[in-house]
C-alpha cells in the first residue's frame, strides 16, 4: 500500500512540474492605459505546443472634467478566445479569435454627444510576441471586432436629453496591443 501511495505522489509530482512548465501566461496592454486609464488583464492557459486558450478583461470607471466639458470612455469588457502559434507557444507569430461582451458608456471626445449600451460580437487578432526573458515577454499585435450593439445616444455625457437608440451592428478596432506579459 506505501508503494503505490509513493507511485501516486510521484506521478502527481510529475503532473505539476509538467503543468508549471510555461503553461499560464497573465499579460496587460500599455495601451489601455493610455486610454484613459482602462485597467486590463488577460490570463492565458497552453493547451498544446501550438495553442492556448485566453480570458480577458478590461475596466474603465472614470470620468473627466476638461474646460467645463465632461469626457468619458467608462467601460467594462469580457472576452474569451484561442491563439494559435505557428512556431512555438507564447513565442514569435500568432493569430487569435474570441467572443467579447462590452458594456459601454463614452461621449466628449470627439464630439460634445455621448453614448452608452452594450455590445457583443467576435473578433480576430494576428501579432508577435518577443521573448525578453524565458518568463517576461513582449506582445505587439492589432485586432477588430464585430458584432450587434443596443445604443442610446444623448446630446452630451452628463445631460440626459436622448437624441436616438436602437440596435446595430458594428466593425471596430478592439485590440491596438503593446503588452507584457508574465509566464509561469
Amino acid at each position: 500500500m506505501r508503494k503505490v501511495k509513493h507511485i501516486g505522489i510521484f506521478i502527481l509530482m510529475l503532473v505539476c512540474m509538467e503543468a508549471a512548465g510555461q503553461k499560464f501566461s497573465l499579460s496587460t496592454n500599455a495601451v489601455g492605459y493610455i486610454d484613459f486609464c482602462t485597467f486590463n488583464i488577460e490570463g492565458s492557459y497552453a493547451v498544446s505546443r501550438h495553442w492556448s486558450v485566453t480570458a480577458g478583461a478590461r475596466y474603465n470607471p472614470f470620468s473627466f472634467r476638461k474646460a467645463g466639458n465632461m469626457i468619458t470612455n467608462r467601460q467594462q469588457a469580457y472576452a474569451v478566445g484561442a491563439r494559435f502559434w505557428p512556431w512555438h507557444i507564447y513565442s514569435g507569430w500568432w493569430v487569435a479569435a474570441k467572443i467579447q461582451y462590452q458594456e459601454y458608456n463614452t461621449g466628449g471626445i470627439i464630439s460634445s454627444r455621448a453614448e452608452e449600451g452594450d455590445r457583443y460580437g467576435a473578433g480576430v487578432a494576428a501579432g508577435y510576441t518577443y521573448m525578453l526573458h524565458p518568463r517576461l515577454n513582449l506582445e505587439l499585435g492589432l485586432g477588430v471586432w464585430a458584432g450587434m450593439k443596443k445604443y442610446t445616444v444623448y446630446t452630451c455625457p452628463s445631460c440626459g436629453l436622448t437624441v436616438s437608440s436602437g440596435k446595430k451592428a458594428f466593425l471596430m478596432p478592439n485590440d491596438i496591443i503593446i503588452g507584457i506579459s508574465y509566464v509561469f
